[in-house]
């Protein structure tokens, strides 16, 4: 794999040095912090909301097919800045936000692109060659990850002919650009100077500055129910955590349980979720070792389950049956929105860490009133801002709006 790579680094970018000049924004030059987070509620068009959202102390940040950007004021809800897609047809490749330095990124297709969020203007632009795409990315600490491979590699050539590529986020340099052994929809992931991905069978830990290989799990594949099943298809993180989970894309009905790896050493560290008969579809980690993963059942998945796990001392905490696999952490607290089957219907609640939903007194559960954009019919998303902003941006993505509201 590493041969038919040669000489890919040298041509991704679009100049000499690998970074594009940066394209010429809308009027919006500057962006003004115009006040503190309010409660607001903002309609977008589709192109507007054609991509993905996220939030930094300041503002909300969203991408726009297939590889623009808008901003969005914290105070008003209203467009502060622009920065128009270069064109062509396809779909965004979901966003990713580096707040430290001031920086967003996306990818559609053929393109990797930064915006400066400081200034509303875009910060830099990578192309592939045409016949590969961008698949899949990452940030921390200064770097964009990107995944990329031919862009029919997954139908014709199963997971082969895959490059993972590292970028300094505040001007685009190329620090690296590898072959790598990865499933490029499973995930990569990124922390402590390191960048994580999973083959499915082993995991790769790579220094973020170099690309050097500096640790790999003990490769395996494990039977459950007369199945064999890849011991590591996709990765969870958070919290300085990194846990091993079946994929949320699996068709079969049987799943390795979880395991947690020692960061350093990818050594798996014993959990206490064991039981590999309930379908992992997403988790969030805390900083203090908690695990919360939406479960599901593949016979008749839609109405799963999400159980809190302590990392730290293997045990189950507690679940809470829900109809989303929509959450966030925000102030210590699990965010989610109530089922969409019960009297409680269209409210977002916190919940927890620890106590869950049967804590009391200060650490009971917190509703908020019922609103319109939190129903399950609308599909919502949950954006949560950096910081203590006291507030949460719901996302409804059938009518396409943003909507501010009070953290309960």
């Amino acid at each position: 794999m590493a041969a038919s790579l040669a000489g890919v680094a040298s041509i991704v970018g679009c100049s000499a040095t690998g970074i594009a000049q940066p394209a010429p924004s809308t009027a919006h030059t500057s962006v003004a912090v115009d006040g503190p987070w309010r409660t607001w509620t903002k309609s977008l068009s589709r192109q507007e909301a054609s991509g993905s959202c996220g939030a930094t102390t300041h503002q909300v940040v969203c991408s726009t097919a297939p590889d623009g950007f808008v901003g969005v004021s914290r105070a008003t809800g209203a467009i502060t800045w622009t920065v128009p897609a270069t064109g062509g047809g396809g779909k965004n490749g979901g966003l990713v936000v580096d707040a430290a330095d001031e920086r967003a990124a996306t990818s559609g297709g053929h393109t990797l692109r930064a915006a400066n969020l400081r200034t509303g203007k875009a910060a830099w632009t990578h192309r592939l060659p045409s016949q590969r795409s961008y698949l899949d990315m990452a940030a921390a600490d200064g770097v964009v990850y990107a995944l990329d491979a031919k862009s029919d590699a997954v139908q014709t050539e199963g997971y082969t002919n895959v490059a993972l590529g590292a970028f300094r986020a505040s001007d685009g340099a190329p620090l690296w650009h590898k072959a790598v052994d990865a499933i490029p929809y499973e995930g990569i992931t990124a922390f402590g100077g390191r960048v994580y991905s999973t083959d499915g069978t082993k995991v790769t830990a790579r220094d973020a500055r170099s690309g050097r290989s500096v640790a790999t799990s003990p490769p395996g594949t494990a039977s459950y129910g007369g199945v064999r099943l890849d011991w590591c298809p996709h990765l969870i993180s958070g919290g300085g955590y990194l846990v091993c989970a079946g994929s949320p894309g699996t068709a079969g009905d049987a799943f390795p349980p979880l395991r947690r790896l020692d960061p350093v050493t990818l050594g798996p560290l014993r959990t206490a979720a064991e039981d590999p008969g309930l379908k992992p579809e997403r988790g969030v980690i805390s900083s203090d070792g908690v695990l919360v993963l939406f479960e599901d059942t593949p016979e008749d998945p839609g109405t799963g389950t999400w159980n809190a796990y302590d990392l730290n001392h293997p045990r189950k905490l507690w679940s809470y049956d829900t109809t989303t696999e929509e959450a966030e952490l925000s102030g210590g607290r699990f965010v989610t929105f109530t089922p969409g089957n019960d009297d409680t219907r269209g409210r977002v609640i916190t919940i927890d860490l620890h106590a869950g939903p049967d804590g009391t007194g200060t650490a009971a559960p917190r509703m908020s009133p019922p609103y319109l954009q939190s129903r399950g019919g609308e599909h919502p998303a949950l954006i949560t801002p950096e910081g203590r902003s006291g507030q949460v941006v719901v996302e409804p993505r059938t009518h396409h709006a943003l909507r501010s509201i009070p953290l309960p």
